[in-house]
C-alpha cells in the first residue's frame, strides 16, 4: 500500500496592498487638518512600508537605538517605562493618528517602550524622516512640534492625576479623555460607545493605583450611573457629572490636529 502523499505546501497569503497617503482613511475626519498636495507628497516619499501588529507586540523597546518613526493608522497602543523589578508606569495611550518615536530621535536610545493594546497597523517612516520633514517643509516641521507639545500636555494631565487627584477623579478624567479621543475617530462621535481595550491593570498602571482600588472605583462610578464598560466598549452615561468629578479643564474634546 502506497503511503499517503503529504499535502502540498500552502501558498503564502497574498500581500495586503498598502494605503497611499492621499487615500488614508483618517484624513477625511474632522479631527485632522487637510494637508496640501506638497505635504502629502513629502509624507509619501518618506514612508517606507506598513507594519501590522498583534495585541501585546512591542513596537519600540526601551533602550532601542534604531527604531524608526511611526504613525498609528489603526488600533490602540501605549507608551511605558519599567523599573528594574518589573513595575510598569504607562505614560500615555496612543490612538489612530498619533505620531510615535520622536522622543527617541532626541537622544541616543528610546527612553520608553511602546506596546500595542489591540491589532494595529502602523505606517513606518525612514529614520531620518524627522530631519527631512523640518528641512523640506517648515509647516510639516511645525506640525511635528505641535504633536509633541500636545502629547506633552496629555502627559502633564496624567501627572496632575497621579499627583493630586483622588482615585475617583483620576479614573473619571481618564474615561472622559479617552472617550473623547476615540469618539473623534468615529463618524457618530461615540454616540454608540467607543472601543475600549484597556484592562483594569492598564488603568492601574496608567494612574498609579492598585488593581484592587481600580476595580472598586470603577464599580462605584458605574453604580452612580456615570459610565458603563461592556463587551470591550465604553459608554458615558452622564458626561457632565463625570467632568465635574474629574475637575477637568475644558470638555476633553481633542483639538483639530495635523496628521503625518
Amino acid at each position: 500500500m502506497n503511503p499517503t502523499p503529504p499535502p502540498p505546501p500552502r501558498a503564502p497569503p497574498a500581500p495586503v496592498p498598502e494605503t497611499a497617503c492621499r487615500d488614508c482613511p483618517l484624513r477625511p475626519l474632522k479631527l485632522f487638518h487637510e494637508p496640501t498636495g506638497e505635504e502629502l507628497e513629502l509624507v509619501q516619499s518618506l514612508k517606507r512600508r506598513e507594519r501590522r501588529l498583534v495585541p501585546g507586540e512591542v513596537l519600540i523597546h526601551e533602550g532601542q537605538t534604531d527604531a524608526p518613526l511611526y504613525t498609528l493608522l489603526q488600533g490602540w497602543a501605549f507608551r511605558f517605562k519599567t523599573l528594574s523589578d518589573g513595575r510598569r508606569q504607562i505614560l500615555s495611550f496612543l490612538l489612530a493618528g498619533d505620531f510615535i518615536g520622536v522622543q527617541q530621535k532626541m537622544g541616543d536610545a528610546a527612553a520608553h517602550g511602546v506596546e500595542t493594546l489591540t491589532d494595529a497597523l502602523a505606517c513606518v517612516f525612514q529614520r531620518d524622516a524627522l530631519w527631512e520633514l523640518h528641512r523640506r517643509s517648515p509647516m510639516m516641521g511645525f506640525n511635528v512640534t505641535w504633536l509633541t507639545a500636545h502629547e506633552e500636555s496629555m502627559v502633564d494631565d496624567t501627572l496632575l492625576s497621579v499627583g493630586r487627584r483622588s482615585a475617583e477623579e483620576r479614573i473619571a478624567s481618564l474615561l472622559i479623555l479617552l472617550f473623547k479621543r476615540a469618539g473623534a475617530l468615529q463618524l457618530d462621535a461615540g454616540a454608540g460607545g467607543v472601543a475600549f481595550p484597556l484592562t483594569q491593570q492598564h488603568i492601574a498602571d496608567g494612574l498609579g493605583l492598585s488593581l484592587v482600588h481600580t476595580n472598586k472605583t470603577l464599580r462605584k462610578l458605574e453604580r452612580h450611573g456615570l459610565h458603563r464598560i461592556a463587551e470591550g466598549r465604553l459608554y458615558l452615561r452622564d458626561v457632565k457629572a463625570l467632568a465635574r468629578l474629574a475637575d477637568l479643564y475644558g470638555d476633553g474634546r481633542p483639538p483639530p490636529r495635523p496628521l503625518v
